[in-house]
């Protein structure tokens, strides 16, 4: 577990004016929607800005075999208090009124266009350096204090039972969906709260339940249960009417490709879309088909969710 609202300082701000050469120490730096003013790696992109801590200088310095200068790993702010790498994407650092968000943690090292690899012939920032894009603007310098602000992922999962919600049996499907989410967070450094709901067939409380999850921000919303063509399957139905975007391809292909040796699979309704910044996706209420599904929506979330959060990483 992450530990929240960490407090961390800020060491020096560097800039340079070409990439791929080391950064220099300044006095201040003002950063705007497009990143550091007079920065060579400003832009509108995800990675405006560059950040390594002096935890990660520390460990590289006797591979260097010498003392190492601020922005030679081309970072754009040195910072000291917390371990960057260990961040994840969506987390934010908030230094008096600017707030970042990391976008990307490490990259693809640039071999011999980058200045400290041409000298040592490895560098640290590939693997220990994070980037980020400027949410609230402002001016940064050394000597600033900030706080460190893990992202914290709000699911709802909705299971639609009659018989479950009365206590005839036990709701094993959203449990499943629990588990999955649970494993794919967690791999992905993420936190989350998971509030699961178990409702009988009822428009009315799943409709509820939608738009309270939308007006409290939740980013995922999973159904299990009621996407068949039965006289109380409702779920995509009453789902599909608040989206603002479907997502039509990944259900289809999940129907069709589970559908090739069973042809009940094609009977489901379930669909896939967007809620603001909250994806929703409607399930069967089958074990089986749960596992099935988030096996194919847990290969492309990681995709969707940065695509939502208005982040292109292509």
């Amino acid at each position: 577990m992450k530990e929240k609202n960490k407090p961390f300082s800020i060491v020096s701000v560097n800039i340079s004016k070409q990439k791929g050469t080391v950064k220099k120490p300044v006095d201040h730096i003002n950063l705007t929607s497009k990143g550091i003013t007079s920065d060579a790696h400003a832009g509108t992109w995800h990675r405006m800005v560059s950040l390594l801590g002096t935890e990660s200088f520390k460990k590289f310095e006797s591979e260097a075999g010498r003392p190492l200068a601020y922005g030679e790993f081309a970072e754009n702010i040195t910072t000291e208090g917390i371990i960057l790498y260990k961040t994840a994407p969506f987390d934010r650092l908030c230094i008096g009124e600017v707030v970042l968000e990391v976008t990307q943690i490490g990259k693809k090292c640039h071999g011999s266009n980058c200045a400290i690899f041409k000298e040592v012939g490895n560098c640290v920032m590939p693997k220990e350096g994070i980037f980020a894009r400027v949410l609230q603007e402002g001016k940064l310098q050394a000597g600033d204090k900030g706080i460190y602000i893990p992202k914290i992922f709000k699911v709802m999962i909705i299971t639609l039972s009659d018989r479950a919600s009365q206590g005839e049996y036990e709701d094993r499907s959203g449990p499943a969906i629990a588990e999955k989410l649970q494993s794919f967070l967690g791999m992905n450094n993420w936190q989350y709260e998971i509030d699961h709901k178990l409702i009988p067939d009822d428009p009315e409380q799943l409709d509820v339940l939608i738009k309270d999850a939308v007006n409290q921000e939740f980013d995922l919303i999973f159904t299990t249960g009621g996407t068949g063509i039965g006289p109380r399957d409702f779920t995509p139905d009453v789902v599909k009417k608040h989206l603002d975007i479907e997502i039509p391809g990944l259900m289809d292909h999940i129907r069709l490709k589970y559908g090739s040796e069973n042809p009940q699979a094609l009977i489901s309704r379930s669909i896939a879309g967007r809620i603001n910044e909250c994806l929703v996706f409607v399930l069967p209420g089958s074990v089986k088909a749960i596992s099935e599904y988030m096996h194919e929506i847990l290969a492309g979330l990681r995709h969707m969710l940065f695509m939502t959060k208005g982040i292109d990483i292509h």
